[in-house]
């Protein structure tokens, strides 16, 4: 019986990626049947605004999405689609497995890091508002309830996936009632994990500490705006957001999505760089169980990044989009 599951190309190379992932998928031979919708800025003139009740109710419907890139204005327009897709379905965890693949450039090696971020809640909760003419405020909230639950999120992936530390990462040295709630909600989840080495961080410390020897930590748990900033940092660190998956997670259900942006300069030129997408693609299958498949995809991934004859411009390549996809799934075979 095949799984039926919502796709959102989303815009700018967004159209482009998808189409590249939905056909690795595909051939991964995962029982999967698609139901494409579509959100962003091309739904406004249509339905007014950018995120449809219509694609809300096919991702509770079916329970889980695959998303590509979607433009978020800056200073102006209307809020994230990405943001809100998260609060509207109770997507809670945020996770990013970011780990060295073959023969992508970086300054490092030996990192596998998984980031687990807050997802609904802080800064991005956007409670702000004007005092005034010359000044606006930002409420940051964090509450107990979303906090324990991200941190028993952390601690069950890491005992799931036999990893070995968890590190809680906050600046309650400032923010002593908000951050000081974190920290000290997420510490008593770690008490029922004792096989788990839990300890803590600052996070102008952490950053730093990234940025010497990153190989060191293995499970991070952050507040939203943290996670949100140190998820791409540590991609920075693996070869940036082309090759970062992305994985938002509750409890009815998920939405697998590429981290990067829309990048619409290149934007129907057959230049993006399909991997991110493909690898929230393979994120989805072990999710839904295909572990066989997930294995086959990547399995394909590291033949084809080895190869090297078959790669986009940005992984130092000469192949188109649709070309790298197509050389993935002739790695499958």
């Amino acid at each position: 019986m095949s799984i039926k599951i919502t796709l959102i190309p989303g815009d700018g190379i967004g159209p482009e990626v998808s189409r590249a992932t939905q056909k690795v998928i595909t051939a991964s031979r995962a029982p999967i049947e698609w139901e494409v919708v579509e959100a962003g800025e091309a739904c406004i003139a249509r339905d007014g605004t950018p995120l449809p009740e219509y694609v809300l109710e096919t991702i509770r419907r079916n329970k889980v999405a695959l998303k590509g890139p979607i433009t978020t204005p800056v200073g102006k327009g209307f809020r994230s689609v990405n943001v809100s897709l998260r609060q509207q379905l109770q997507l809670y965890a945020n996770v990013r497995h970011l780990r060295n693949l073959p023969n992508v450039e970086s300054r490092y090696q030996g990192v596998d890091i998984v980031v687990v971020r807050e997802n609904t809640e802080d800064l991005y909760a956007g409670v702000e508002h004007m005092v005034g003419h010359d000044a606006a405020e930002s409420i940051k909230v964090i509450t107990r309830e979303a906090s324990e639950r991200i941190g028993r999120y952390a601690f069950d992936l890491a005992r799931r996936e036999g990893r070995k530390r968890v590190t809680i990462v906050h600046k309650a040295n400032i923010m002593k009632l908000s951050d000081g709630l974190f920290l000290e909600s997420v510490r008593s989840v770690a008490r029922d994990y004792p096989e788990i080495k839990c300890d803590d961080l600052i996070v102008d410390a952490l950053c730093m500490n990234l940025v010497q020897v990153p190989e060191q930590f293995d499970v991070l748990v952050l507040p939203n705006l943290y996670g949100d900033i140190v998820s791409d940092l540590v991609a920075g660190l693996v070869g940036g957001l082309g090759v970062a998956p992305g994985a938002n997670i509750g409890e009815m259900g998920a939405v697998f999505e590429a981290v990067h942006g829309s990048a619409p300069q290149i934007a129907g030129k057959n230049l993006a760089n399909p991997l991110a997408m493909i690898l929230s693609g393979v994120e989805m299958l072990k999710y839904l169980g295909f572990l066989e498949e997930a294995k086959r995809v990547e399995k394909g991934i590291e033949q084809v990044l080895g190869q090297r004859d078959y790669i986009t411009p940005d992984l130092g390549g000469k192949a188109g989009t649709q070309e790298m996809a197509s050389a993935i799934i002739e790695a499958m075979i």
